[in-house]
């Protein structure tokens, strides 16, 4: 037999329930051997590392969006964004994909993988967003061409006008073997907070967090949950804030509702104190920064199991733009970079801080996300048969998080000068190093949009 493409040797190979020192094998993009004798045309050596299942982030905005009071052109596409992605060690992501004014879900699918998507540097998905509840009929054709997985936006007015419909796409979703992902915050509750907030002179950032407290977001989640109950599917509780609205996904569990959580980095490092400083805009996020109490236990979920991933929601934004004047509690610009800075921010703080295990990192960052999107074991685990995506690891290297030295556009990180334990410093994408200590080192476009199987499981 001839010699494997690459060896990765020596390292320590974690998986989400195993680990062991050893060669890995790779051969036409695929793990072809765990351990033994490997004969190979290019080796890295990995001793004193660790080699990890490539990061998954299925919650990225890479690709414009058309709402009618504006249009959001983030300052990533998908050829920084992936760039982003590699040098953080992320080897999939999953862009949140708008569909155009009267455009069909399969059309606006189409169209982000030949105008946008092509560009991308690793693997992706496309989770497509309804505007209105009217593609019903599309569903069954998009599930037989593996597009597994749908989202909805409860903070847009037209969730509340439109329910019932919504509830029948679940359904249907659900029964195809779809996972529907929900952004939970409710409509009319913001509305109302940001009306009075405006009223009483009170619209600025300092505020925002008045603007949509916690309250808002559990309700939401507890429809969601009742959502999810009544017609049997599984729901994806995207970016969840705060505890209140956790305690409420552990109820609907307990009760038997197919409910999984994802949080977002922000949440386990600021608190809305930061709401105090001159330039608080910048830390503006829907949901928005919450309490320490709040941090706490979402660090204890991560740790009992009660979330099942950790994802970026990455919406890149130049400082200035979301700084802009005239702006307020009702329209501030939402989002912040953070696909660089995901893995070693929560390796820092689950692995290094908090003594949580490697294993229970790599099932947050990579093994639960490829199961519940259906790319499992294709994706999210080091086995023979799945794709080489590996990220090698130097769990000793002390570095300081700095916002000019990432290949994202933007300009700001929230993290910036914080000192860090533990970097990627080679990612590799189906066998191919694309990235190598933060210089990319393969051609865009390489990627590909994967089919996903059933989806909404662990």
């Amino acid at each position: 037999m001839r010699p494997f493409d690459l060896a990765v040797r020596n390292g320590l190979v974690v998986n989400a329930s195993s680990r062991f020192h050893g060669d890995i094998g790779i051969r036409e993009g695929r793990i072809d051997q765990l351990g033994g004798s490997i004969q190979a045309e290019q080796s890295i050596d990995a001793a004193g590392k660790l080699v990890l299942p490539g990061g998954i982030d299925m919650h990225v905005h890479l690709s414009p969006v058309q709402l009618p009071e504006e249009t959001i052109r983030w300052v990533d596409d998908f050829q920084s964004g992936s760039a982003a992605a590699a040098a953080g060690g992320i080897t999939t992501i999953g862009n949140i994909t708008f569909p155009l004014p009267g455009e069909t879900i399969s059309a606006a699918l189409q169209r982000t993988e030949t105008e946008e998507a092509h560009n991308s540097l690793i693997d992706y998905v496309l989770h497509p967003v309804l505007l209105q509840p009217d593609c019903l009929n599309e569903l069954p054709q998009l599930s037989d061409s593996g597009q597994r997985s749908i989202k909805i936006f409860m903070m847009l007015s037209s969730f509340d006008s439109a329910t019932t419909e919504y509830l029948r796409i679940v359904e249907a979703a659900g029964k195809l073997e779809m996972v529907s992902m929900v952004h939970c915050e409710d409509a009319s509750l913001i509305g109302f907070l940001c009306k009075r907030l405006l009223a009483e002179g009170r619209g600025s950032a300092a505020h925002y967090a008045e603007s949509r407290p916690s309250y808002v977001e559990t309700v939401a989640v507890q429809r969601a949950a009742a959502m999810a109950q009544a017609t049997g599917a599984p729901l994806y509780i995207v970016h969840l804030s705060s505890a209140r609205a956790l305690a409420a996904c552990r109820q609907a569990r307990d009760e038997g509702a197919r409910l999984w959580v994802e949080i977002r980095p922000i949440y386990l490092y600021l608190t809305r104190e930061r709401f105090e400083e001159v330039d608080a805009a910048k830390y503006v996020g829907n949901p928005p920064l919450r309490e320490p109490t709040d941090v706490e236990a979402l660090w204890n979920g991560l740790r009992n199991g009660d979330i099942q991933t950790v994802c970026t929601d990455h919406a890149p934004w130049l400082l200035a733009d979301k700084l802009e004047a005239g702006r307020d509690v009702s329209n501030f610009r939402p989002g912040i970079s953070e696909l660089e800075t995901l893995l070693p921010m929560l390796y820092h703080g689950m692995v290094v801080t908090r003594k949580m295990p490697v294993e229970r990192f790599v099932e947050l960052t990579a093994a639960n996300a490829a199961r519940l999107f259906g790319l499992y074991p294709q994706k999210g685990t080091i086995a023979v048969g799945s794709d080489a995506d590996l990220t090698i690891w130097d769990p000793e290297q002390k570095w300081r998080v700095r916002a000019d030295a990432f290949h994202s556009r933007a300009d700001f990180t929230p993290y910036e000068g914080w000192e860090l334990v533990g970097k990627p410093i080679i990612t590799i994408s189906r066998g191919e190093v694309v990235c190598e200590r933060g210089r990319i080192s393969a051609a865009w476009g390489r990627g590909r949009r994967l089919k996903m199987a059933a989806a909404g499981r662990l």
